[in-house]
């Protein structure tokens, strides 16, 4: 029989090491491994990262007692970003590419403290062939299970601060000002439609997708001023939206029906919607081409909105139109007048679809090309 190389990797995809202990990944060999748990289990010694460590260490020397002599084993720390997401893994691929570059393993085991380090599974099948998942759960005794001791740990964790503490602080707020502002009482039932919203969202999984957003975001204003401009424009635009809906909500015209009223308001405020849409999906397309992860997704979505403006717009006509009392007669030239610019946009976007997607396939069709094997 050949050599059989077996590679041991633990990940720790929040980059706790380097970030409590100033070790950067990867971290290869089980002096530098032993190295690295001893250090960040004394920064932290609550941190699970240190047990995952210890068990890929423990693994490595079961592998090591049982291999023959031409065997190799080796065992590595892959460390991703605070920033959990697309930033750490990539961090944890280009990593896992170098050690297998320099070891050549055939075989991988993964040691994991959780979940959150095995979602990085994917990234390590597709360059090397895992044997073997372990997951390293620290048995806890009896005083330590309390309800305290875990919302105190949730609290201190950045990572579950935000979704604990945030909404229960909007919670707080809601009720706060409802009990402040006179006839607030319509301010304090909204929470059980935010309540809804926010359990809609839950369900259908758009949290990961708000949070991947939210980190854009923050990455795209620290990265470029451009950018930046354009999150706040597409914040400033909702803001105006919803001032434009408070101003305008009682201020009904003597000779003007209701239906004319809310038609009228959702008008005016369909521009700042629209504009603050549009700056919104230019800045995601810039913090794209900024990473090069560029897709014309971005693209398509600007040119959807303009069409849906554009039919927005001619039914508002309409509706105005007719709603007003005059006589509204559906002839060629009137409903040439009326959908001919949507009609136009909505044909402009299927091109504009045809050769994005062009593009796309010729760019998917170059990758496929490529070999990632070992």
């Amino acid at each position: 029989m050949g050599i059989v190389r077996t590679l041991v990797i633990t990940i720790d995809r929040d980059n706790d090491l380097g970030v409590k202990s100033g070790i950067r990944g990867p971290v290869v060999g089980r002096k530098s491994c032993l190295t690295a748990a001893l250090r960040l289990g004394i920064a932290d010694p609550e941190e699970s990262d240190t047990n995952a460590i210890l068990g890929a260490l423990h693994h490595h020397d079961r592998l090591v007692e049982g291999a023959s002599a031409s065997d190799e084993v080796q065992i590595a720390i892959l460390t991703g970003d605070v920033r959990v997401g697309p930033r750490s893994d990539r961090a944890i691929a280009s990593q896992l590419d170098e050690v297998i570059q320099d070891f050549q393993p055939d075989t991988a085991v993964l040691v994991t403290d959780g979940a959150d380090d095995e979602a990085s599974l994917p990234i390590v099948t597709s360059r090397v062939r895992v044997d073997t998942v372990e997951k390293v759960i620290v048995r806890q005794s009896k005083g330590i299970e309390g309800t305290y001791y875990y919302i105190v740990k949730a609290i201190e964790d950045p990572r579950f601060r935000s979704r604990l503490l945030v909404p229960l602080a909007v919670f707080l707020i809601i009720i706060g000002l409802g009990l402040i502002i006179p006839n607030g009482i319509a301010l304090i039932g909204s929470l059980p439609l935010l309540i809804g919203l926010w359990v809609l969202g839950k369900g259908l999984g758009l949290e990961a997708q708000m949070e991947r957003v939210a980190m854009e975001m923050r990455d795209s204003a620290t990265g470029g001023l451009f950018s930046s401009l354009l999150w706040g424009m597409s914040i400033v635009s909702l803001f105006l939206a919803v001032a434009t809906i408070w101003a305008g909500w009682n201020e009904q015209g003597p000779e003007q029906s209701e239906v004319e009223h809310l038609v009228g308001l959702f008008d005016e405020t369909l521009q700042w919607i629209v504009g603050g849409a549009l700056s919104f999906l230019l800045a995601l397309g810039v913090l794209r081409w900024k990473e090069g992860t560029f897709t014309g997704r971005s693209v398509l979505l600007i040119g959807l909105s303009v069409v849906i403006y554009t039919f927005l717009a001619a039914t508002i006509d309409v509706v105005l139109a007719i709603s007003s009392g005059e006589q509204y007669s559906p002839t060629f030239d009137q409903l040439g007048d009326d959908w001919g610019v949507p009609i136009v946009s909505m044909m402009m976007y299927y091109l504009l679809r045809t050769i994005v997607q062009s593009f796309v396939e010729d760019d998917e069709l170059a990758q496929g090309n490529r070999f990632w094997g070992v």
